[in-house]
């Protein structure tokens, strides 16, 4: 006798259906388990039977009360009709080799039945001043059905004055399509109506097209990241510049190495960011993926820097912090010393990228350190 098993109701972390309804060949029904008797009905002698009889009853009692609905649920709640999805849904994230050079990436999601063609793309966000826009392409770029595409942006100016709407107020993305694209069917709607043949995107400008503007989720807070790091940035700026030395100082066993930290002082407060205060206090410094603590010439804690005052250099001694063989084929991020400082009533951290000789000196060191282990 075949068994029908109610889904399991959707919700966080659940897509309606329980796992063993789900596969590659469709929806399977779990596999049923008999009572160890072998018989369902061997629990109550004839409980079976006045159950069968009860349950004909209730269903000839279901069968003839009014005001049921086919939408509703069993206990005639109204079913909420499911909100179909926009045409294009919007993500901003961020890839990890942007992160220094404070570059978005804007996730474009086609929910329609046809292809679309993006021709512009503008963020704006109450945390940065003006709109971050995508560098586009001459025609544009295709979304096809169903498909997320990146689109990078480069992050204008951060508003660091005081907010007057809440960090988290939202962002949204306004885009320009194709004219033959932009009136796309929704995905409930059939293939065929999109039409056969489309306007060359170069023809059309993209100003001359209508703008749509859908909302732009931030899951992982990427904005608000930026803006805080770039607004830290720019009060410590107004007090000193603070770089890494292209040189390096390896060991004679190679095991370790120094980097060599350089400060130089503003010669007044705020003389490249007016407002800004006149003291940088460098609380710690951490690790990165790559590079972490030498015991041996340990990091320095607590370095007041003030603007107007001479200049000053400290060493750090730095040993691999990995050695697995995917330490620099993958790395992204594991040549930008983290500072974690205090400064104009900011505290975060501010990165310091080695640049590109550095960085080669650092990937050789590491690479001759990590094979004499």
């Amino acid at each position: 006798m075949e068994r029908d098993y109610p889904n399991t109701p959707a919700g966080p972390g659940h897509t309606g259906l329980r796992p063993e309804y789900t596969g590659r060949m469709g929806r399977f029904p779990p596999l049923l388990r008999r009572p160890a008797c072998g018989n369902s009905h061997c629990l109550l002698p004839g409980l079976a039977g006045r159950l069968a009889a009860a349950g004909a009853v209730l269903a000839l009692t279901a069968s003839c009360s009014g005001g049921a609905s086919s939408t509703g649920s069993a206990s005639g709640t109204p079913t909420p009709t499911p909100t179909p999805a926009a045409p294009v849904t919007a993500v901003i994230n961020q890839l990890r080799d942007n992160y220094s050079r404070q570059i978005i990436a804007v996730q474009l999601t086609n929910n329609t039945a046809g292809p679309l063609t993006v021709l512009s793309a503008a963020v704006a966000s109450p945390l940065f001043s003006g709109t971050i826009e995508w560098q586009q392409a001459p025609a544009g770029i295709e979304l096809p059905p169903g498909q997320t595409k990146i689109l990078p942006a480069q992050l204008r100016a951060p508003e660091c004055g005081i907010r007057t709407a809440p960090a988290d107020s939202g962002a949204a993305v306004e885009l320009r399509f194709a004219p033959s694209s932009h009136s796309a069917p929704a995905t409930t709607a059939p293939a065929t109506t999109v039409p056969a043949t489309t306007v060359p995107a170069t023809t059309v400008p993209a100003t001359a097209v209508p703008a749509t503007t859908v909302p732009a989720a931030d899951p992982y807070g990427v904005l608000e990241r930026n803006n805080a790091e770039m607004c830290l940035a720019q009060a410590a700026a107004g007090v000193a510049v603070l770089r890494l030395e292209p040189e390096l100082e390896v060991s004679a066993g190679a095991q370790s190495a120094v980097l060599t930290v350089a400060i130089t002082p503003r010669d007044a407060p705020g003389a490249m960011t007016p407002g800004s205060a006149g003291t940088l206090t460098i609380n710690r410094i951490d690790g990165t993926t790559l590079l972490e603590e030498d015991p041996n010439v340990p990091w320095p804690r607590s370095v007041p820097v003030h603007a107007g005052d001479p200049g000053q250099k400290f060493r750090l001694g730095i040993r691999p912090a990995r050695c697995d063989p995917h330490a620099i084929a993958e790395d992204k991020v594991g040549t930008l010393l983290p500072l974690r400082v205090s400064v104009g009533g900011r505290e975060g951290i501010l990165k310091i990228d080695a640049g590109a000789l550095l960085r080669g000196r650092i990937y050789d060191f590491v690479t001759t350190a990590c094979g004499r282990q």
